[in-house]
């Protein structure tokens, strides 16, 4: 019934887009649907499955005022989370012309290539990712940006690593800029909480290289806890590469992730086992808990038909050392406008 009223008001919003375009600048729909693939233990298993299936809007509430929606139209509304389904819910102000304020739903500032990509884009992800509990989440980020192309901001929000119901949050301060038109960035620090209301450290440095029809990714994430002794033994490190040949992109991404057995906490309250998973007990790091590491990589293929992004076919092929499972994906992502007012 909820998702049902959902459509009916969004289609309704589609419809008078025309009669109340003054605050509408754009309305649009993008989806994805994949064959799936898998051989575990040399047993094949396949079936189709739809991954993606958003609403957007944007435009302007007043001069200086903006807004963005993002809506997964396919994705579960929970009772005690209401806007599980929404990644963009926000406003901008900007007050002055280096100066805004955004407040309502929107990413949480953490560094990174990967993990800034719109979702619909990623064919695989690594651990880090995957274990946060939430990306998008109501909070308040204030943003200066001292020249074209450079915006440092610090954000207010609740935290990834810990379930929404809960009053653990995270503080972040977030660079997205450049040094070089070669070398683009996504740096962040963030002071997050755990579930359990401890403190963790996260410096996570994304770096984006072009090179003419190559684009390279490199992601670095060092993660650690104050009481932490090597600073440096539970860290992330993720390469993608695509090579853009006409119509057709080839793509791989490979990402190894290690925390050391070591990083225990000797502080560990037995009353918090019922409240993490087995794997997770006494870990520093709730992400990629102590003792483990993650290696997954890939590589595949995108054809845009239309020569640009209103059509995409994809074939992917992944796997890691944790599932051990051979994934091979043939898909579909289409994008069309639904209203525009250029």
């Amino acid at each position: 019934m909820k998702k049902t009223v959902l459509i009916l008001f969004f289609l309704t919003a589609a419809f008078i887009a025309k009669a109340q375009h003054n605050y509408i600048e754009e309305i649009w729909i993008d989806t994805r649907a994949t064959f799936h693939q898998q051989t575990t233990a040399g047993v094949y298993d396949s079936h189709f499955q739809g991954d993606y299936f958003n609403f957007h809007m944007s435009g302007e509430l007043a001069d200086g005022l903006t807004y963005r929606i993002r809506q997964r139209l396919n994705k579960k509304i929970e009772d005690k989370n209401p806007f599980n389904a929404t990644d963009f819910l926000w406003l901008k102000w900007q007050f002055a012309p280096k100066f805004s304020l955004t407040a309502g739903k929107h990413p949480i500032l953490v560094g990174g290539y990967e993990i800034d990509s719109a979702p619909i884009d990623v064919y695989y992800y690594g651990a880090f990712s995957l274990n946060l509990y939430q990306y998008y989440a109501f909070g308040v980020s204030a943003t200066f940006s001292p020249a074209e192309g450079q915006d440092i901001s610090v954000q207010f929000a609740p935290s990834p690593i810990s379930p929404v119901t809960q009053n653990a949050y995270s503080y972040n301060l977030y660079w997205n800029g450049y040094f070089a038109p070669w070398w683009k960035t996504i740096w962040s620090y963030n002071l997050v909480e755990d579930e359990l209301h401890r403190k963790m450290n996260w410096f996570v440095l994304g770096n984006k290289f072009p090179m003419g029809p190559l684009v390279v990714d490199v992601d670095v994430i060092d993660r650690f806890a104050f009481k932490q002794k090597n600073k440096f033994s539970d860290w992330s490190f993720i390469v993608k590469a695509i090579l853009s040949l006409g119509e057709w992109n080839l793509c791989t991404k490979v990402g190894y992730e290690r925390n050391d057995a070591a990083n225990v906490d000797p502080d560990w309250n037995p009353e918090w086992d019922s409240l993490v998973a087995e794997t997770h007990k006494g870990s520093y790091d709730l992400v990629l808990p102590a003792g483990n590491d993650y290696l997954y990589y890939g590589a595949g293929v995108e054809y845009f038909p239309l020569k640009d992004e209103r059509l995409r076919l994809h074939a992917a092929y992944f796997r890691d050392n944790h599932d051990r499972v051979n994934n091979f994906d043939v898909g579909i992502t289409w994008r069309f406008s639904v209203y525009s007012k250029k």
